[in-house]
């Protein structure tokens, strides 16, 4: 399947804004990624949580509100019962045997854009917005939540090179103008 035109395609501009004398954040969309969704039935859950981490490339499945880093993407936890692999461009990903009985895979590629949001200012254009101590103490790398951003639902993660921003394709519009505006004031660079 084909990956389609980003919504923020027109809105994104390469370059440097606002605050010129000291840039403190960066914005940058990742395109064309993978998105699957495995889904498991209470009673199943080992046998869901073993197969995702196979189609990951991990060793095991993460536990709830952490990701673990595989050969084939990033597998993380975004709710009790559900693990979303994020991979990228190019990567081939091995097809599930989950039965049905056992759970659901579900490919979600265009439901939502990726955003990298990195910079020194970076956790404080996101607590603007998002309801999270963010601080490396409480979300430090390889932490994952599913959260609001303007009463939308989104999933941040945080890796080694700063944070991970999933937004749904109906509203990242709206959502990156809120962002790219506030960042202006710290110094913003998109990529």
């Amino acid at each position: 399947m084909a990956n389609p035109v980003s919504p923020l395609h027109p809105l994104r501009q390469t370059g440097q804004f606002g605050n010129k004398s000291a840039p403190g954040v960066t914005l940058q969309e990742i395109p064309n990624f993978g998105m699957l969704q495995f889904a498991t039935w209470g009673d199943t859950f080992a046998e869901t949580s073993a197969e995702a981490a196979r189609v990951a490339g991990c060793d095991t499945a993460p536990n709830p509100g952490q990701f673990n880093s595989g050969d084939n993407g990033i597998l993380m936890r975004v709710e009790p019962l559900k693990w979303w692999l994020i991979s990228s461009e190019g990567t081939e990903v091995p097809q599930s045997d989950l039965p049905p009985e056992h759970g659901a895979v579900l490919d979600m590629r265009q439901s939502r854009c990726w955003l990298r949001i990195g910079g020194e200012r970076a956790e404080t254009l996101l607590n603007h917005f998002l309801p999270l101590d963010l601080s490396p103490a409480v979300f430090g790398a390889g932490t994952v939540a599913s959260t609001a951003f303007h009463h939308v639902g989104v999933t941040l993660w945080r890796d080694d090179a700063g944070y991970n921003l999933l937004l749904p394709r109906s509203s990242a519009v709206s959502l990156w103008e809120l962002m790219s505006e506030s960042a202006r004031q710290y110094g913003l660079v998109e990529i």
